[in-house]
C-alpha cells in the first residue's frame, strides 16, 4: 500500500519534515532527518464499561485526536481509516485499486492501543520461518522468497468478561468389562473361545458451574478470515496503552463493522464452548450424552481496543494466497499452496502401513489347525 501526505500531522521540529510511529524505537521518528520525538505514554489498565451502560460520552468515543476519513473499497466493501491529508492506492484488505474516499459519518475511536512492536522486515522473516514448518509445500515455493504485498493494519477489537453461573444435566455412561464364552468355525470344526466384551452402564446426573472469563478477545472487523484472525489471538493486553493519534502516524486502521452487541454474542458462543467443555470435565465418564446446560451471565463489561496486525497477499502459479502476522508477537496464520504430489505420497504409505497393521492382526486370529 502506498501512501502520499499532503498534510503533515506530526511536523519534524528540526526539518518540519513528517514524523511516523518507529516499531524499534516506539517513538515518532522524521522520515527526513532521522530526529525522534517521544510519545508521552500512559501504560495502565483500561477501563472497563458496563455492557449495559448507556451514559457514555459519545463525543469522547468518536474523537480520534486527529480528522479521519473513510476510505471505501468497491470490490470488498472493506473500509479502512486514514487521516485527512493522505491518500491511498488500493484497499488493505484485497489489494484492490478501486478505493474511493467518503465523509466520515462518525466512527468509534478505541481507548486503547497495542503499538507495532514488529517491523515489515520482522513480518517477513517471522513468514518465511512459518512456511519452512509447514507440510505438503510445493519445494520451489518453501525455498523461494514469496514477494508479498504487506500492509500494516490496526484491527479493532471487543473484549469482554463476565460472571457466569451455569445449571446442568446430563447422562454419563461408564464402561465396565465382562468376559464372554462364544464360538466359531476353525476349519470346519466349531471351537468354543473367551473374550473381554465392553459395555456401558448410564445413570443420571445433574450440577453447577461457575466460571469467571476475563478478556474475551472478539474482532471488530468483518473483512478477513476469522480463523485466520483466531489464530493470531496470542496478544498480550497486559502491554495495552492509553489510545494517542500519535501511535497510528504512519498507519491504516480498520473502521469497527461489528457492533458492541454483535461482538457480545459472539463472546457468548465462545463462552459456551469453554463452558460444556469444562462441565463434561467436570462430569467425567467415559461418554455423555443429552447434556442440558443453562447458564447465566453477570456483571459484564466490555473495552474497544486497537491491535497491530501485518496483512499480506501473493501470488504462486497465478493463484492468490493470505497470511497475516500478530504485529506484537510475530504470530503467523495463513493459506499456503499444497503439493498434491506430496499429498498423494503421504496416504499411500498411510494405507500401506494400515494394511500392513491389519494384516499382521489377521495372521494373529487365524488358529493353527491340530
Amino acid at each position: 500500500m502506498s501512501t502520499q501526505s499532503t498534510a503533515i500531522r506530526f511536523p519534524c521540529a528540526g526539518c518540519a519534515g513528517p514524523m511516523v510511529f518507529d516499531t524499534e524505537s516506539q517513538n515518532l521518528k522524521c522520515q527526513y532527518c532521522g530526529s525522534e520525538q517521544t510519545i508521552d505514554s500512559i501504560q495502565e489498565q483500561p477501563k472497563e464499561h458496563p455492557f449495559d451502560s448507556e451514559n457514555e460520552d459519545i463525543n469522547e468515543l468518536h474523537n480520534w485526536g486527529t480528522e479521519q476519513q473513510v476510505i471505501h473499497c468497491e470490490s470488498c466493501g472493506g473500509e479502512t481509516l486514514i487521516p485527512i491529508g493522505q491518500t491511498t492506492s488500493q484497499c488493505v484488505f484485497c489489494g484492490s485499486p478501486k478505493v474511493l474516499a467518503q465523509d466520515n459519518t462518525g466512527s468509534i475511536r478505541p481507548e486503547s492501543i497495542i503499538p507495532f512492536q514488529l517491523s515489515r522486515d520482522d513480518a517477513l522473516a517471522s513468514f518465511a520461518a512459518w512456511k519452512r514448518k509447514k507440510w505438503f509445500l510445493p519445494n520451489l515455493f518453501k525455498q523461494q522468497n514469496v514477494s508479498s504485498q504487506l500492509n500494516s493494519i490496526y484491527i479493532p477489537y471487543w473484549t469482554y468478561d463476565t460472571d457466569t453461573y451455569s445449571v446442568y444435566s446430563a447422562e454419563v455412561g461408564i464402561y465396565h468389562y465382562r468376559t464372554v464364552t462364544r464360538t466359531r468355525m476353525v476349519n470346519g470344526k466349531s471351537e468354543t473361545y473367551t473374550t473381554t466384551e465392553r459395555y456401558t452402564v448410564w445413570h443420571s446426573t445433574h450440577g453447577d458451574y461457575d466460571k469467571w472469563f476475563d478478556d474475551i478477545l472478539i474482532p471488530a472487523s468483518g473483512h478477513y478470515d476469522k480463523n485466520l484472525l483466531h489464530k493470531l489471538g496470542d496478544f498480550n493486553l497486559s502491554a495495552l496503552h492509553n489510545y494517542k493519534p500519535e501511535y497510528l502516524s504512519g498507519y491504516i486502521s480498520e473502521r469497527y463493522s461489528i457492533s458492541r452487541e454483535q461482538g457480545w454474542k459472539e463472546a457468548q458462543s465462545v463462552a459456551d464452548e469453554q463452558l460444556e467443555s469444562a462441565i463434561k470435565a467436570q462430569i467425567g465418564g467415559d461418554e455423555i450424552r443429552r447434556l442440558n446446560i443453562r447458564t447465566s451471565y453477570s456483571d459484564i463489561t466490555f473495552k474497544h481496543l486497537l491491535l497491530p496486525v501485518w496483512n499480506a497477499n501473493y501470488t504462486y502459479k497465478s493463484r492468490p494466497y493470505y497470511y497475516m502476522v500478530n504485529g506484537q508477537t510475530g504470530t503467523v496464520s495463513g493459506h499456503v499452496p499444497r503439493s498434491a504430489f506430496k499429498i498423494t505420497m503421504f496416504v499411500l504409505l498411510c494405507l500401506g502401513i494400515a494394511g500392513v497393521i491389519l494384516l499382521f492382526i489377521m495372521n494373529q486370529q487365524v488358529s493353527i489347525p491340530e
